[in-house]
């Protein structure tokens, strides 16, 4: 028997964590060494921008989709308010985009389980992805499951730094870097100890660290009572961007300076050594390896839900749009499965420069993703001003704050092109775009 909608088993708690888990990406813990090395203390400024962007982009994806209770996506907005062309080149974007992020997830799995055991890094990384896969076959709530644990698991480890650094700053804690002190934050350099050049290169370490925040938007079409329970996920965003990044961060420069921090090791690591933690490598590898197979469990159940979206309506082949019994898209999530294993494969042809390319254009993507959110949202309160007026979710200072974020992602992209570790990503990643553009007009 083959049931014809997506089952909504997602409860509040589910949403609430999958939103949680969506806002710490996998970069906050393996990429902030080496932003902090670029931008020193300016850094918190940094997450402040993108998270405070990425929220006014939230809400508008949020008014978009209960302004339709259709909507199973930002694909179908797109489509209807800019163009089927957008709906398509989009839709294929974000599910590009977070095989990119899983096949850089998976990869780091095999990596982190190296920590423990002497075996070749594919074997838990194909190991890891097939357990996610059968998890992910069973039903939707069980991902919703996987992703309230593996995010508490995350959530814990801030909130024990954050804890833990405050009462070292209270203390005036003595570490073999120095005291401990909020004044760590200006007297190595100041806030701008590289100049406005490593603020700026900065961002797109950052923007990483924040993808997978729209996750709240591709859950929409499973979640129980969206109307209440995506609305209060999303005004929550700010509000964790300000406990588990700047939060987390503003410690970490207070215990150790930023001048002692290294690009190559985990900040946390690094931290939970220096105030006498033995086991503290051990327990971060383990808090790591899981934040990494979540992201790689979002990043199946989002292809997944994006390709069965898009043969729903008429942008993918039929086969893509079938559910199993437990009401899952089976087919899309075993060709997303397969997509990300053999990326993962490959990446060992460029190990030294895979992780960070792969990284970028899904980076670059993502911003595509969510310009294109912006972009639908001014053009919905333009032909459809009298949903707007009505909506009990509307988003703030629209469309100007829209405006603004677009020339914000503009110039993030010509950061990338600047910067040298970018730019080949920047220049690379077209290649996909055009791609989807002549496969559209060949469908067509």
């Amino acid at each position: 028997m083959e049931h014809k909608e997506l089952k909504r088993d997602l409860k509040n708690r589910h949403v609430q964590l999958i939103a949680i888990g969506g806002t710490i990406g996998t970069g906050l813990f393996l990429g902030s060494g080496a932003a902090i090395e670029k931008a020193g203390p300016s850094i918190l400024f940094v997450y402040l921008i993108i998270g405070i962007s990425l929220f006014f982009v939230m809400r508008a994806l949020g008014e978009l989709l209960l302004s339709n209770a259709g909507y199973q996506s930002f694909n179908d907005f797109a489509t209807e308010y800019i163009g089927p062309w957008a709906g398509y080149v989009t839709g294929w974007t974000y599910w590009f985009c977070w095989i990119m992020t899983a096949m850089a997830d998976i990869i780091a799995v095999g990596l982190y389980v190296r920590y423990w055991f002497d075996i070749p890094q594919w074997v838990p990384s194909l190991v890891c992805l097939v357990i996610l896969l059968g998890l992910n076959l069973l039903t939707v709530k069980l991902f919703g499951e996987l992703e309230f644990w593996f995010a508490l698991i995350k959530v814990i480890t801030i909130v024990a730094l954050i804890v833990i650094g405050i009462i070292l700053i209270v203390t005036g804690f003595e570490t073999p870097a120095g005291q401990v002190s909020v004044s760590n934050l200006w007297e190595h350099g100041g806030f701008f100890p590289n100049g406005m050049s490593g603020f700026l290169f900065a961002f797109q370490m950052v923007v990483f660290s924040f993808v997978g925040v729209e996750l709240v938007g591709v859950s929409a079409a499973e979640t129980a009572n969206p109307q209440k329970n995506i609305p209060s996920a999303i005004n929550k965003i700010p509000v964790r961007i300000l406990l588990f990044y700047v939060g987390a961060i503003f410690v970490i420069l207070c215990i150790n300076p930023w001048t002692e921090l290294s690009a190559a090791n985990s900040p946390f690591v690094q931290v939970f050594s220096l105030v006498g933690i033995p086991v503290a490598a051990g327990i971060i590898n383990f808090v790591v390896l899981t934040s990494a197979a979540s992201a790689g469990n979002s990043g199946l159940f989002s292809t997944s839900r994006m390709m069965y979206n898009l043969s729903k309506n008429n942008q993918g082949a039929k086969s893509l749009g079938k559910l199993n019994k437990n009401a899952v898209p089976a087919n899309a999530l075993v060709i997303s499965s397969i997509v990300v294993s053999i990326g993962a494969l490959l990446s060992y042809a460029i190990p030294d420069s895979a992780f960070s390319i792969v990284t970028t254009i899904s980076a670059i993507c993502f911003i595509w993703v969510w310009s294109i959110i912006l972009i639908s949202h001014i053009r919905y309160q333009k032909r459809r001003p009298h949903l707007h007026k009505k909506s009990t979710f509307k988003a703030p200072f629209t469309p100007f704050i829209n405006y603004v974020v677009l020339t914000l992602f503009v110039v993030i992209l010509i950061i990338m092109f600047v910067a040298p570790e970018t730019r080949t990503a920047l220049i690379l990643t077209p290649i996909w775009f055009i791609v989807l553009i002549v496969t559209y007009r060949m469908r067509k």
